[in-house]
């Protein structure tokens, strides 16, 4: 398995006498090359999973393993860029995301510039990434107010990809985009994920895009996991 949870626990203290339990228990594992959908209503944990996951949130309780070796429970920053390298995150608002005092250029290229990559090398691998993602190299002088929320979502795939990670959690990467444009980020997403042999959460509400991108189907409630399965099976008899 490349990923592997088990019982992981991520708990919120509202106040001194109210624990919100956001994921309560979440065991699943994820095959190589494999596309988990994640599904459920709002609130029910899914983006407090994929983060935890990840290490963007501290886990309560619980293990988390990367091809079998233990994720920590509280990520130090040595462990956020030794693990960013592997696992990385495309976020739900295209509009909050990215950094507005940052160009283009520096938005995809901070994942390299924190590891040393000299600057030329950046920006030839941010003008392949974004012209990888749809995108013109002329772009990386500009700054996201300048894009719309389509382009905007792009450049926040082509940030999570440049550091080439095995893994990625996709959190809702469509749910804020207009209808005619989420079929064309979820082709791109598919087209990476064929070339580049991607392990895939897609987290998501709609099961019908659910249902076209994932091998199988997780459904999580207030929490916890209630179903597991072939994305079909589970769409059409759960």
């Amino acid at each position: 398995m490349l990923i592997e949870t088990r019982l992981l626990k991520k708990h919120f203290k509202i106040s001194r006498d109210e624990i919100l339990h956001a994921v309560d228990g979440v065991s699943i594992a994820i095959s190589e090359k494999e596309v988990l959908g994640l599904v459920g209503e709002s609130g029910s944990g899914k983006s407090t999973f994929g983060k935890t996951l990840i290490g963007l949130h501290n886990r309560t309780s619980g293990e988390a393993f990367y091809r079998g070796e233990a994720l920590p429970a509280k990520f130090s920053a040595k462990d956020h860029l030794n693990y960013s390298k592997k696992m990385q995150m495309i976020f739900q608002d295209p509009y909050s995301s990215l950094n507005p005092r940052m160009t283009v250029l520096d938005i995809v290229g901070e994942g390299l510039r924190i590891r040393g990559t000299p600057r030329e090398e950046i920006k030839e691998r941010v003008a392949h990434w974004l012209k990888r993602v749809g995108m013109n190299s002329d772009h990386m002088s500009r700054y996201p107010h300048e894009f719309s929320g389509g382009q905007r979502q792009r450049i926040g795939i082509a940030r999570a990809m440049i550091i080439e990670p095995k893994f990625v959690v996709c959190d809702e990467p469509i749910s804020a985009l207009d209808v005619s444009i989420q079929a064309q980020v979820i082709n791109l997403l598919d087209e990476l994920k064929q070339s580049l042999g991607l392990t895939l959460l897609f987290i998501a509400h709609d099961l019908s895009m659910v249902r076209y991108v994932s091998d199988r189907m997780a459904v999580i409630y207030l929490g916890s996991l209630v179903e597991i399965g072939p994305t079909n099976k589970v769409f059409f008899e759960p």
